[in-house]
Formats: structure tokens, C-alpha cells, sequence
């Protein structure tokens, strides 16, 4: 049994695979599978050039949660404001940032988006509407009702995309945020983004709530629970919950079941959990693999997924070299953008 996208191409039935298909054509689903792609291939250079050095501080990958931000950079428009945490390189890619510039600041260079001054924690992009990763567990929470207030200010129907994980979701400043949102109707979706473990504890030894996704009903925010491997399901509940707030129907919360393949930054060797959970995720549940078979059974061939990769790989290669040999910042760098109060 078969259901027509409306590319006119052919897909199996969700009863097929057991998973839930809202409707991505077939086009879309290539330019998905491409964007996670470049993720995963760009991440996984990150962490190679950490390995050699090359990246300073801290470096946290979004290896395996690629769904959950391209399933939603689908569901926005141009205007709508995102702000995460630290695990920040994904976003700034399905954002539309410039690779380039993304590398270097990994890498501290004079040509990266924050001129090689905030490293990979704290990348900034007004132009694409990405106003940061945010070092503080939760921080950027409040700062992201702060966008939206600015939206519903100004009259517009923009949204903010707030992006914090089940590690933050208990953290005092992200109640008070659900708190102002509701109350004051704001234009926010929150993203939780569950990977299962925030730094080294699991989120069941960590929350007594156990179903995240209703963490706002003390505030009336309606909420709903997410596959966040599958990225046609997320893009479903992003365009609901969008377009809840841009109806002015005030905030919505999604929790994304997903999954980091690595340590939660470059120095944990994730001993606390099993090999074997790791292996099952990656094989049965990897959000890249999953649509390459919707791809392939809707005909797709061998030669689109090698042109892709083999794109992928140059623009990653490019990046790098980029990165590499871009100078350093200034000194006097030192003394720009610091605000001094007297």
C-alpha cells in the first residue's frame, strides 16, 4: 500500500515501518536529508579538529539529534527568531549560517561569525535572525520570551523557537519563563530538546516529572511529546505549534525524544551509559538512515545520495581549510564589544 506525496512520487505506508508520516514530500525530504547530513559530516570534523588541537575550550556535538532542528528550520519562516543552549552548531547550519564562518569560530579565527571571540559556545548571527548558544544551563530561556515579547510588541506574527534540554527543564529561570509567557500570551515555542542525560545523569534520575512535555500545564501551555529521530513527525508538531503562537494563542512546548551519539562535550568519555543502548539507537533509530529508506522507496537512486554526500563533503573540506588558515584575532580585540559601566 502506497500513499501519492504531493510531489506525485510514490512512498511506502506508515503501517510499513510503524512510524508516522505526516506528508514531507519527496523534494523535501531530500533537502531534509541533505541538511542533516551536513550536520552530522560538519560535527564529526569538529570533533576531529578538537582531537588535534584545534579547537579550544569547551565543544559539545549534535551528532544524532539532527531531526529535531531541521524538522523545525522547515516549519519557520524568514523573521522567526531562534536561541539555544552551548550544542549549538546544528542549529547555526539549518539556520542557513555560513559554514565558513562557523569553523573559524570554532576554531577561534578572526573570520569566524563572532570574530573568533565566543568559540563554540557562543556564535551569534543577527542576519539569520540566531541570537546565540548560551553558556549558562537554561539561561537563554528567559531570553528567548524576551524575543518574543519584542514580536508581539512590534505586531508581528514572528515567533521565537526556544531551544533548551530535559538537563535545563527544572531550572528555576525556565518556570519563570513559562510563567511570563502564558501570561502575557508570547509568541514561543519551547523546544526540549531530551537526549536522555544531561551531563552524566539520566533524566529519570534527575526529574521527577516524567513526562516533560506537560511541564507547562501549572501555566495552561498546552505541550505535546515528539519523536525527535524522525523528522517528518517533528516537522508536524513544529508547524501546529507555530502557528498556535501565530494565532496569538500565546506559548506551546514540545519535548523531542532524541539521542546524542557522544559525550556530552569532547572531554566525557559517557562511560554511565552502555555501549550496547548507544548501538541500538544508531541502528534502528538514526534520524539520516531512516529517511534515506523513505528515499529510496520512493525512488531515490545510489547516484543523488553520492552527489550529495560528495557535496557535503567539499563544503565541509572548504570550511575547514577556511578555518585553518584564517588568522587570528587582533590583540586589541581584547578591548572591543565589552561594555564598561562607570
Amino acid at each position: 500500500m502506497t500513499e501519492q506525496n504531493n510531489a506525485g512520487q510514490s512512498r511506502p505506508d506508515s503501517a510499513t515501518d510503524g512510524r508516522n508520516h505526516p506528508g514531507l514530500t519527496t523534494d523535501q525530504l531530500k533537502q531534509a536529508y541533505y541538511d542533516m547530513l551536513l550536520i552530522r559530516r560538519f560535527e564529526e570534523k569538529a570533533g576531529q579538529l578538537y582531537g588535534m588541537g584545534l579547537i579550544g575550550g569547551f565543544c559539545h556535538l549534535y551528532i544524532g539529534q539532527e531531526a529535531v532542528v531541521v524538522g523545525l528550520q522547515m516549519a519557520q519562516k524568514d523573521g522567526d527568531k531562534v536561541i539555544t543552549s552551548y550544542r549549538d552548531h546544528g542549529q547555526m547550519l539549518a539556520a542557513g549560517m555560513d559554514p565558513r564562518g562557523v569553523m573559524a569560530e570554532l576554531t577561534g579565527r578572526a573570520t569566524g561569525l563572532s570574530h573568533g571571540k565566543g568559540g563554540s559556545m557562543h556564535m551569534f548571527s543577527r542576519e539569520k535572525n540566531f541570537y546565540g548558544g548560551h553558556g549558562i544551563v537554561g539561561a537563554q530561556v528567559a531570553l528567548g520570551i524576551g524575543l518574543a515579547f519584542a514580536n508581539k510588541y512590534r505586531g508581528t506574527d514572528e515567533v521565537s523557537i526556544t531551544y533548551f534540554g530535559e538537563g535545563a527543564s527544572n531550572q528555576g529561570q525556565v518556570f519563570e519563563s513559562f510563567n511570563l509567557a502564558a501570561l502575557h500570551k508570547l509568541p514561543c515555542v519551547f523546544v526540549i530538546e531530551n537526549n536522555r542525560y544531561g551531563m552524566g545523569t539520566s533524566v529519570e534520575r534527575a526529574s521527577a516529572s516524567k513526562a516533560l512535555w506537560k511541564n507547562g500545564e501549572p501555566w495552561g501551555i498546552p505541550g505535546k511529546q515528539v519523536d525527535g529521530m524522525d523528522v517528518e513527525a517533528v516537522n508536524a508538531a513544529a508547524k501546529e505549534a507555530i502557528a498556535h503562537c501565530r494565532a496569538g494563542k500565546g506559548p506551546y512546548l514540545l519535548e523531542m525524544s532524541t539521542y546524542r551519539y557522544r559525550g556530552h562535550s569532547m572531554s566525557d568519555p559517557a562511560k554511565y551509559r552502555q555501549r550496547s543502548e548507544v548501538d541500538e539507537i544508531r541502528q534502528k533509530h538514526d534520524p539520516i538512515d531512516h529517511v534515506r529508506n523513505l528515499l529510496k522507496a520512493a525512488g531515490v537512486d545510489d547516484a543523488d545520495f553520492k552527489e550529495m554526500e560528495t557535496k557535503v563533503k567539499e563544503i565541509v573540506a572548504d570550511a575547514t581549510e577556511f578555518a585553518k588558515t584564517s588568522p587570528e584575532p587582533d590583540p586589541s580585540e581584547l578591548f572591543t564589544d565589552v561594555l564598561v559601566g562607570e
